[in-house]
């Protein structure tokens, strides 16, 4: 789930955190298993790849996990997964991505199609939303990797494009293609980061009210459910005193 900053705890609410959890491994093992099927299994040459595993581990996915979910890739009786991105609106006209890995890409496009109608959202043709966001790579910091100077001279000289700090950490922007090469230099100066992703970046957000904010989390977390799904993105923000209520 991409969007505020905090959804990470409205995700975890109301006993979801092992269902979510477990979903989650099941998500980011998938990913390991593409990425090293469709180029080297071994991580030092295959950037996809290493991208996988470090998200996975950024998420503590246990090293056996991952271990299998390469090896699974090498096996000839694995799944043959299409990827495929959805793009529609939620309530308010909040734009939502869908990126999504399948075997049957029929099923995933009905399952995502009655999400969204279920959940007052309509799903639109590609290329409906995409267009207000743009595809960066992403890299997070703790607070405690150095002030916001440090990090941002770090970032500079690594060929950032843009780092946003705050009191619980740092996010550093850069070219999609730069990725690996700007994670790599921040890494020599800052040491390994807590994340290192591409990402849908949106250009503006839309600020939801509470209503609003409660029919969009409902929607997100229905298409988050989806075991096709691997990750949802979209251009809202929440006030703090709506996420308090939402936390509630």
């Amino acid at each position: 789930m991409a969007g505020h900053s905090k959804w990470a705890n409205i995700q975890h609410r109301k006993g979801r955190q092992d269902a979510a959890r477990s979903k989650l491994f099941s998500k980011l093992s998938k990913e390991i298993t593409v990425a090293a099927k469709m180029g080297d299994p071994d991580p030092e040459k295959n950037p996809r790849l290493r991208l996988a595993i470090k998200e996975a581990k950024s998420n503590s996915v246990p090293k056996d996990v991952i271990e299998r979910a390469i090896k699974k890739s090498q096996g000839g009786d694995s799944e043959d997964y299409e990827e495929i991105r959805y793009e529609g609106y939620g309530p308010n006209g909040v734009a939502v991505i869908v990126e999504a890995m399948t075997d049957n890409r029929n099923r995933t496009a009905s399952n995502v199609r009655s999400t969204f109608s279920k959940n007052g959202g309509n799903l639109g043709e590609t290329g409906a939303v995409s267009f207000m966001f743009d595809r960066k790579g992403e890299i997070t910091y703790p607070a405690d990797a150095g002030d916001a100077d440090t990090v941002m001279m770090a970032a500079i000289e690594a060929g950032a494009e843009d780092v946003e700090s705050a009191e619980d950490g740092h996010i550093v922007y850069c070219a999609d293609t730069d990725l690996h090469e700007v994670a790599s230099a921040l890494e020599a100066q800052l040491g390994e980061s807590e994340s290192t992703r591409l990402i849908w970046k949106p250009q503006t957000t839309t600020e939801l009210d509470l209503e609003n904010a409660q029919k969009l989390m409902k929607l997100l977390e229905a298409l988050e459910d989806d075991d096709d799904v691997q990750k949802v993105t979209a251009n809202f923000e929440i006030s703090d005193e709506v996420m308090a209520q939402l936390s509630a």
